[in-house]
């Protein structure tokens, strides 16, 4: 694989590049300290993946990525960053990024995120030269039913072991909420009114349904931590879990993983921080790519 790191930490830079080389995940083909440096050099070298960091002088992160897509790159991009805003942790999502790697910069979790990711790429090549290979051969028009959003979220909830949690409904109903709005270009929602509007589905007066969102946060939050329990328990059996690799640093923040599978394997009290607006926004941008 080959990469190009863009990042105006110095030491961020050298310390990916170590731990690329050093892993014998691929080569560091470049190298910018800012967008503007590095657009010309990626669509003259075309790297497989861009390692961007969010926040940067001159062009950021964000913006970046959205002039090489205008220029019709179609490389893989990983952001990096220490910024704790969820809401631009969400965008970068939406604008197309494949995973979050969030700082100080850990090797381990660099190593697993871009095994994933280079995972991901030889298997969408795979399929693309298979279907290639494919497209001259004359196949009946056989009509597929699509899924529905529902249909896409238990499938998710599913690789967590949540689905049977009591609050895995309540997420579905915020996700298929969310997708009516997404029709409708409206912006995402505060927690407080999407618990406010599941509760109302079934609850009719002020006081009904302000006990009912309270208890509907309280629902998610216990399924989100069962969530996580499930993963770290994955991730101590085995590290290299698809579902573990995947989901653990994407819908949670995985130094609360790290600290939970800890906690697992020294059969300490879990008391780990659950951010349900991350876990919401993300399962939401993954459910519109699955749509579209």
């Amino acid at each position: 694989m080959r990469y190009f790191i863009v990042d105006d930490d110095r030491a961020s830079r050298a310390m990916l590049s170590q731990i690329i080389e050093d892993s014998q995940l691929g080569t560091v083909i470049g190298e910018a300290s800012n967008g503007e440096e590095a657009i010309n050099q990626i669509l003259v070298m075309q790297p497989d993946f861009v390692i961007i960091d969010l926040l940067m002088p001159k062009l950021d992160g964000l913006a970046t990525i959205e002039q090489l897509r205008e220029y019709h790159y179609d490389g893989k991009f990983i952001m990096i960053s220490q910024v704790v805003n969820k809401d631009m942790v969400a965008q970068a999502y939406e604008k197309g990024i494949e995973f979050f790697i969030h700082k100080p910069i850990n090797k381990v979790e660099v190593e697993m995120v871009l095994r994933k990711t280079e995972e991901q790429y030889r298997l969408k090549n795979s399929i693309s030269a298979i279907r290639e290979s494919l497209s001259n051969i004359e196949t009946p028009n056989i009509h597929q039913s699509k899924k529905s959003t529902r249909d896409h979220v238990l499938s998710i909830l599913n690789d967590m072991g949540i689905i049977g949690e009591v609050g895995s409904e309540d997420i579905t109903k915020i996700i298929e909420l969310l997708m009516m709005d997404r029709q409708k270009n409206t912006p995402l929602p505060p927690l407080k009114e999407l618990y406010e509007r599941v509760a109302k589905l079934t609850k009719t007066t002020p006081d009904e349904i302000i006990k009912e969102s309270k208890s509907i946060e309280q629902r998610i939050r216990r399924t989100i931590l069962a969530a996580m329990i499930n993963l770290a328990n994955l991730g101590l059996v085995d590290y290299t879990n698809s579902e573990f690799e995947y989901y653990a640093p994407r819908y949670f923040e995985f130094t609360e993983i790290r600290k939970l599978m800890s906690q697992i394997k020294n059969n300490e009290e879990r008391k780990v921080k659950i951010n349900i607006k991350k876990f919401i926004q993300v399962l939401f941008a993954d459910i519109a790519s699955k749509t579209n």
